[in-house]
């Protein structure tokens, strides 16, 4: 009976991560795809590399005013349209051969995915129990993890059988169950009335959202503080590492592309199975040691790798630095949830990855010039180095003994919300 009456508790949750890791496949092909459409199109690197820059630049011109949205609509709902608006608008970029329009309709599909992430966020946290918070979000790194995995190899696969157009349709598809699943999800706002208002954007509304952040993220110093800590961690992770990771690896380890490929695929073992013993774990260690901890030995990883003299050691620190990327994501999202009020979450968590988009642009281009004015290798050890900095910093403050009610699955409330 009580197992009858657990498993009726994660339905819900289980058909949410059904639908997260169908989406999260289908990315990783749409990616692969439309990284070797661009390249045949255009036979430059140049042109690839613009689809990078897109993401961040979707971000800061959505961001700005997408949380007023996302606080004031049905976020069920709202999810259900951006799967099926990404969905058609992946399913006609084939048809069009023109390099500018393909950024443009890339750009169309950044702009809803930067919506659908705080979107989605505050549906998880409204659907999911504090108590399953931490179990839910190792489970999430799990699927993402095996997307990571399954993704790349599906995209392999449909290229041998078809060409990566039809890979494009196959994740345009993807998207389209993604949100038939969604809609089987309960609508937790079906009784919130929102007055249509409320929903008109304006200069003014924009400024008075904008202005609550700001309030919220004063009062709240500290959960704010950790928020952005860790994101820093993450945007040199992805900025001055992640950027220059293939040519680090080339020019620096003098690796052969087959050696680099095997690096990538223990990378991709390592995050796949840190994911599989944080979901048997995750209830036995503290919020607090998952990001602090956690973020550390990614941080440690990552200067094994930098440092590394041979392939062996590269791959060690590969391994432990995806190892362990599951722990500090899962501590920080169960932080999140359990801190930022779901009233305000959609506006903190729009600004707060506008900003974010700064700093990813600003930090890439700053390594990108100095690895040209210097060499991939300094800057590299220079970036692992401020990494691990920020990292035992972040550690130091997230274990703090007086913090620590902030950090169980039943926090003290917010100040001011």
């Amino acid at each position: 009976m009580r197992l009858k009456k657990k498993l009726a508790s994660w339905k819900f949750p289980f058909i949410l991560l059904l639908g997260i890791g169908v989406s999260n496949i289908g990315e990783w092909i749409y990616f692969i795809s439309l990284n070797l459409i661009v390249l045949d199109m255009t036979g430059s690197l140049l042109a690839v590399s613009g689809l990078y820059i897109i993401k961040p630049l979707a971000t800061l011109c959505t961001n700005f005013w997408a949380g007023s949205m996302i606080d004031r609509l049905n976020k069920r709902k709202l999810m259900v349209f951006l799967d099926i608006f990404r969905a058609i608008f992946i399913a006609i970029l084939p048809f069009f051969s023109s390099i500018a329009l393909i950024y443009f309709i890339v750009f169309i599909i950044n702009m809803a995915s930067s919506m659908f992430g705080p979107t989605s966020m505050t549906y998880i946290t409204k659907l999911i129990p504090k108590e399953q918070r931490k179990q839910f979000n190792s489970l999430h790194s799990l699927a993402t993890s095996g997307a990571f995995l399954i993704g790349p190899a599906v995209a392999g696969l449909l290229f041998l059988i078809g060409s990566p157009i039809s890979a494009i349709y196959i994740n345009a598809v993807a998207l389209f169950i993604s949100g038939i699943i969604t809609l089987l999800m309960p609508d937790i706002e079906k009784q919130t009335i929102i007055s249509s208002t409320s929903n008109r954007l304006s200069m003014n509304l924009l400024k008075k959202d904008w202005f609550v952040v700001a309030e919220f993220s004063r009062r709240n110093s500290y959960i704010m503080m950790i928020y952005f800590m860790f994101n820093c961690v993450m945007v040199i992770m992805a900025s001055a590492v992640d950027s220059l990771e293939a040519a680090f690896a080339k020019e620096v380890l003098f690796l052969s592309d087959s050696e680099y490929g095997f690096l990538v695929t223990i990378a991709g073992a390592g995050i796949a199975v840190g994911a599989l013993i944080n979901s048997l774990i995750v209830k036995r260690v503290e919020t607090s040691v998952l990001i602090g901890l956690g973020s550390v030995l990614v941080s440690a990883g990552y200067i094994i790798y930098a440092f590394s003299g041979s392939f062996f050691v590269a791959a060690i620190g590969f391994f432990i630095l995806a190892f362990f990327i599951a722990y500090a994501n899962t501590g920080f999202l169960t932080f999140y949830q359990n801190n930022i009020p779901v009233d305000v979450m959609g506006r903190i968590g729009s600004v707060y990855s506008l900003i974010q988009a700064i700093l990813v642009i600003t930090v890439t281009s700053i390594m990108g010039i100095m690895a040209q004015i210097t060499s991939i290798q300094i800057v590299v050890s220079v970036g692992v180095l401020i990494m691990m900095i920020l990292s035992i910093t972040l550690c130091i403050f997230s274990l703090l003994p007086s913090k620590s009610q902030l950090y169980q699955s039943d926090p003290v409330g917010t100040k001011g919300f």
